[in-house]
């Protein structure tokens, strides 16, 4: 187990590396070493340097915090998976490799379809979890989140901004300013920052991301784990409408849209979530 580093910050946590599933991957943590673990999994595109630091400072206050790379992404090694099912498999034995039991798992858009997976492939390995920016396997509109983010991919390189300006936020006064103040945050990192995602590992996730929007529907009503899905009420890239089905399919699921929102509504309104996601994680 990790030292305590409770009173470090997330832009000087360390990057490390675990060996699982015949591969290294590269893992960032953060908190105490008491207390319910948490297994932060991230989106289409992303690497360590992409997790919110307010969020994950927040959260760390009085528990640890993990943060991997997936397959391919940043520093792990290995080639990115073509299914979310790989990449379930990947996280449930990195989860292992670093010796953790039971763990609440924080999963973002991409993240969420793995999050979900895992709740089947490894239900008593998590407690709980929050399923956020995401949607359920075959859910609407995830299988054209290509043709849906290219347009705006390249708006961004012509306007010189992150495509997540346009992305993951709405193009109101609310939704801008929020915008500009979640790519700062992201940018407080200044040493030790991630290897940048190759455009292979980009175009991979795109087909495992396709492939779920695709796949059949699963019986989320099998899910036993509390689950809590937010999301904003303007998500394009993963429409809204899929965090609803997700919260009526799944048991007992709370529902939180947040207003005036996209896809990054939890970032938007990262106040508001980590007080909702700390009363939930600590219920």
């Amino acid at each position: 187990m990790a030292t305590d580093i409770r009173n470090a910050d997330w832009k000087t946590a360390p990057t490390r590396h675990v060996e699982a599933a015949g591969t290294r991957f590269a893992y960032r943590r953060l908190g105490p070493d008491v207390g319910m673990p948490v297994v932060l999994l991230n989106h289409w595109g992303a690497n360590l340097d992409n997790f919110d630091p307010r969020i994950v400072e927040g959260l760390a206050a009085d528990r640890p915090i993990y943060a991997f790379d997936y397959r391919g992404i940043g520093t792990s090694g290995g080639t990115a998976p073509l299914s979310v099912a790989e990449m379930a498999n990947d996280s449930i034995a990195a989860i292992g490799a670093l010796g953790l039991k039971s763990v609440d798992l924080i999963g973002f858009s991409l993240g969420g379809f793995v999050a979900q997976q895992i709740l089947f492939d490894a239900p008593d390995l998590v407690r709980r979890a929050i399923l956020a920016g995401t949607g359920p396997a075959g859910g609407t509109g995830i299988e054209r989140v290509g043709p849906v983010s290219w347009p705006l991919i390249v708006k961004g390189l012509f306007t010189f901004r992150d495509p997540k300006f346009y992305l993951f936020f709405t193009s109101s006064s609310n939704g801008r300013q929020a915008a500009k103040a979640f790519l700062a945050r992201l940018k407080e990192r200044t040493r030790d920052r991630d290897k940048p995602v190759s455009l292979k590992a980009f175009l991979r996730q795109l087909r495992a991301i396709q492939a779920w929007g695709r796949q059949a529907p699963q019986k989320l009503d099998a899910i036993r784990t509390p689950v809590l899905v937010a999301n904003g009420d303007h998500d394009i890239m993963v429409p809204s409408e899929n965090s609803a089905d997700l919260a009526r399919r799944v048991r007992g699921a709370e529902l939180v849209l947040y207003p005036d929102a996209g896809h990054g509504g939890i970032f938007q309104f990262h106040d508001a979530f980590l007080t909702k996601a700390k009363a939930f994680l600590d219920a």
